[in-house]
């Protein structure tokens, strides 16, 4: 008899997936980055007429789909802008004479260093107004289709058009939306989308980028299909025999009629970029599902997976489920939705389970920024910068603080990186003049459930973080407010815990913690014992920890350890990894108290690259991290500071990063490494050893290693060996007097050798190194080839204090996208063709035209040095990474 079902089944399916098998599915999900005008400022004679309050009432409509009870009606009558010249179609208004470009986009990043400008914010244009528009042909075959705009992000207060209508938009930057264009365009005739953005001064605390800078995208279905995000998958029971998997489909009707449809489900494993793969693995039988025009239904089903591939860390193994949707007897949607198979759990006692397997969080915290390339995302940067923190041993990141580009939870899903998907940076009460707190009653609870929706299937995301250090912490109405933004959060899934990131220790006792399911201490590892005293039964974590702040290369002396490293007027920080903000904390410190306390969960470190912006302590008049050690140091450092004024302070990007902007090692980099990697057999020593101006001064040699001891030796004399003490994360030879030569480590694990390291003495400049991060990359347009130049000695050695300046040509069909050297001062536009090393290092961007079949070669060259070439070839698609 279950034979006899199972063969009925099976043969029911496929008749639903061959029947009109000739005719298309209709699903399209096209890349709509291509062939974009862009234009700053709006036309003249605009006034307010587009402000955020004047378009609130045709915006707040979008959002209906987001709120439990949609209270917000389209006005009647014609919308603002509709009469505006920037929005008209073409050829009402001809566009030739804008800029054109390629999708996505950052204004801001393009624009010169300006010392007007604040240091918070990156010293770069990112504020004001601009406008895209894009004209497109749609096939006449697209009439009966419905057609929606997805815009993965837009920095910020969207508002789009087309053929001169007002369609809708979202205001926070952050956010992914989608509208629906269909009423709209007009099939087998020429469209135009007109987007217009505002980012508001004084919106950030960090760099936010400017422009449209993640994908679009132009996606046509039929006007019945799977709604936006509208796959639900959670996997309820789990074992290695068998797997659950339950899967929620939201049936969208957009026809004027009512549907009878019948809706299946398939699993397959899933291929590198999350599609099926082979053949199914397992079917459910159609079930029927009646709509009336507009309605939008649930079809749920729950499938089992027999001996599944778990999602872990070591194997991100994932599949794909295919929802099928058919209407008498035709195929209308086919809707793919990755997910993975894996069972997470936060404890008090015994932070955090990864399938059932304690797994300690070992953490970054990420701006959104890349560098030099600014916000305008790219999945290969988002990849390499992955790549890098993989090395270092970091095993989860902290989207600090917004949802961040889907792509990025795609990488995290595919190469075994947790994920705390966070929110928004504060409520109500303000940070900034022109923050979220504007937009916090309005719209909070659509922006809440939208990025929750939008990645609740990523295997990879294992907490929803509902904000960041949010000023209602220590106040009356914070305790309800983490409470509602919780359940809303549970409303889209309740799979996964909340958390929060707290910066004032009363939010651990005053009732804000019960807002969450998990809580987070921002540089409180002092607190942990209380917190458990006082919460026995809440897990917790380090939501954000250390905040340690280095230049690359930079060391300054005497060595203390009392947090000052920096030097006035020098604008760079010591990278004996010993200084922080009198907030923060250094990694040390954050260790001790993480192994005092092993219950927590583990620790997102501030942060793992250097970003754009908050160039702390070069960001204010403070002086508490600069190096002057009397009074009367003291009172000259704050002198010069006030002569100096604000505004003059050059910094314009952080230095918390281990790794700096350019994507160069600092040496914190090690330090975490050696506790995050304990398996790899690794040592690093600082600083550099080319002090010419120190012969005979104490120069202190500190050692990281995931060994238990070592012994240093300077020009082969042993200068002791020494071992690992409770709560030492690193060994220090403080009295060490400098002489030129050679440092070696030999750094020993239970009594056996387990790695060395050295650094020598260099020559002056005498030739430049060149190499790719990879030689062969895809002629798209997209793809990216990092290019490291580094400034050696006559034996190929670093110079590590070499500021040499560098031109780099490119020939052949490709592009110098931008250049860095990860210094926090340099004021060179990141496109320029010449820059300084900076420390011995400097990095080329390097992308090639699309459709390119030849090689690009990259030449770098120095005054007084020979220069070195670098050739790019294209990859095929079987060889393209």
């Amino acid at each position: 008899m279950h034979r006899f079902l199972a063969s009925l089944l099976l043969a029911t399916l496929g008749a639903l997936l061959t029947v009109h098998a000739a005719e298309p599915v209709s699903r399209e999900r096209l890349l709509f980055n291509d062939g974009w005008r862009f234009q700053k400022d709006d036309p003249a004679g605009t006034g307010n007429a587009l402000s955020y309050e004047k378009l609130k009432p045709w915006l707040l409509p979008v959002a209906n789909t987001f709120v439990a009870t949609p209270a917000a009606t389209r006005p009647e009558g014609r919308a603002p802008g509709e009469d505006n010249a920037y929005a008209q179609p073409a050829p009402a208004f001809d566009d030739s004479a804008w800029r054109s470009l390629t999708l996505p986009h950052d204004w801001g990043v393009e624009g010169l260093f300006d010392q007007a400008l604040p240091g918070e914010t990156g010293k770069l244009p990112w504020s004001g107004i601009a406008w895209y528009r894009k004209a497109f042909d749609l096939p006449a075959s697209d009439n009966g289709r419905r057609i929606t705009l997805e815009i993965d992000g837009a920095m910020a207060y969207s508002a789009v058009w087309c053929n001169g209508h007002f369609v809708g938009g979202w205001p926070y930057g952050y956010a992914s939306y989608q509208l629906d264009l269909t009423p709209y365009l007009k099939p087998g005739a020429r469209n135009t989308i007109a987007i217009r953005l505002d980012n508001l001064k004084d919106s950030s605390r960090w760099y936010p980028g400017g422009g449209i800078y993640r994908n679009v995208w132009l996606t046509k279905t039929a006007s019945i299909h799977v709604a936006q995000w509208g796959t639900a998958i959670t996997t309820p029971e789990v074992s290695a025999d068998s797997a659950t998997v339950a899967i929620q489909a939201d049936i969208a009707n957009h026809s004027t009629s009512p549907a009878r449809l019948r809706i299946a489900t398939q699993i397959f494993k899933a291929d590198a970029e999350g599609h099926p793969a082979g053949a199914a693995l397992v079917s459910s039988a159609p079930e029927t599902l009646t709509l009336a025009p507009g309605e939008t239904k649930p079809a749920s089903t729950r499938l089992t997976v027999v001996k599944p591939d778990l999602w872990d860390l070591q194997k991100p193994e994932r599949y794909t489920a295919v929802t099928l949707v058919q209407q008498e007897g035709r195929l209308i949607d086919r809707h793919e939705s990755p997910f993975g198979i894996r069972t997470i759990q936060f404890t008090a006692d015994n932070g955090f389970l990864l399938n059932g397997k304690r797994v300690p969080i070992q953490g970054v915290c990420q701006h959104h920024d890349l560098g030099a390339l600014g916000t305008a995302f790219n999945t290969r940067a988002a990849e390499r910068q992955v790549e890098i923190l993989k090395e270092m041993g970091v095993n989860a990141i902290r989207t600090s603080h917004n949802p961040p580009a889907p792509e990025l939870l795609d990488l995290c899903d595919r190469l075994g990186i947790l994920v705390m998907d966070e929110f928004v940076d504060c409520w109500k009460i303000r940070k900034t003049s022109n923050g979220y707190n504007l937009l916090f009653a309005d719209w909070s609870q659509a922006d809440v459930r939208s990025y929750v929706r939008r990645d609740r299937n990523h295997p990879c995301v294992i907490l929803w973080s509902i904000g960041n250090e949010i000023p209602e912490q220590s106040k009356p109405e914070g305790p309800a407010m983490g409470k509602e933004l919780s359940r809303i959060v549970k409303l889209e899934d309740a799979t996964r815990p909340t958390a929060i990131g707290v910066s004032d220790t009363r939010g651990g006792y005053n009732g804000f913690q019960t807002g969450v399911d998990v809580f987070g201490y921002n540089y409180k590892p002092g607190e942990y014992g209380k917190f458990r005293a006082a919460n026995p039964a809440q897990p917790l974590f380090g939501s954000e920890t250390a905040s340690t702040i280095s230049s690359r290369g930079e060391y300054l002396f005497p060595v203390s350890d009392d947090k000052r490293g920096g030097k006035i007027g020098h604008f760079q920080m010591s990278s004996y990894d010993l200084y922080a903000p009198g907030w923060a904390t250094t990694p040390d410190r954050e260790f001790k108290g993480q192994d005092e306390y092993p219950f927590v969960a583990g620790e997102f470190i501030w942060t793992g690259f250097d970003y754009l912006g908050e160039p702390t302590p070069y960001n204010s008049d403070s002086t508490n991290l600069l190096n002057y050690h009397t009074p009367e140091e003291k009172a000259k450092a704050e002198a010069e500071l006030k002569e100096l004024g604000k505004l003059r302070v050059p910094s314009r990007s952080s230095y918390f990063g281990a790794i700096d902007l350019a994507g160069f090692k600092k040496d914190r980099f090690y330090l975490y490494q050696s506790r995050w990697h304990a398996d790899l057999p690794m040592a690093h020593i600082l600083p550099h050893w080319n002090w010419p101006e120190r012969v005979g001064e104490i120069t202190p040699v500190h050692v990281y290693t995931s060994g238990d001891e070592a012994e240093l030796f300077l020009n082969g004399q042993s200068l002791g060996r020494k071992k690992k003490g409770k709560f030492e994360y690193r060994l220090r030879w403080d009295d060490v007097k400098y002489t030129p030569g050679e440092l070696k480590v030999v750094a020993y694990k239970a009594g056996k050798e387990w790695a060395t390291a050295s650094v020598k003495t260099t020559g002056p400049a005498a030739k430049l190194l060149a190499t790719a991060d990879r030689a062969a990359i895809r002629a798209d347009g997209r793809d990216l080839s990092f290019v490291t130049v580094t400034v050696a000695d006559a034996q190929g050695l670093l110079v590590p204090d070499a500021k040499t300046a560098l031109i780099f040509t490119l020939t052949g069909p490709g592009e110098l996208v931008a250049t860095d050297n990860g210094d926090a001062t340099d004021h060179t536009v990141f496109a320029s063709a010449e820059r300084k090393a900076f420390n011995g290092l400097a990095l080329a961007i390097v992308r090639l035209k699309p459709g390119a079949t030849g090689p690009v070669t990259l030449r770098v060259s120095a005054e007084g040095l020979a220069p070195v070439e670098v050739k790019v070839l294209p990859a095929s698609a079987s060889t393209s990474p």
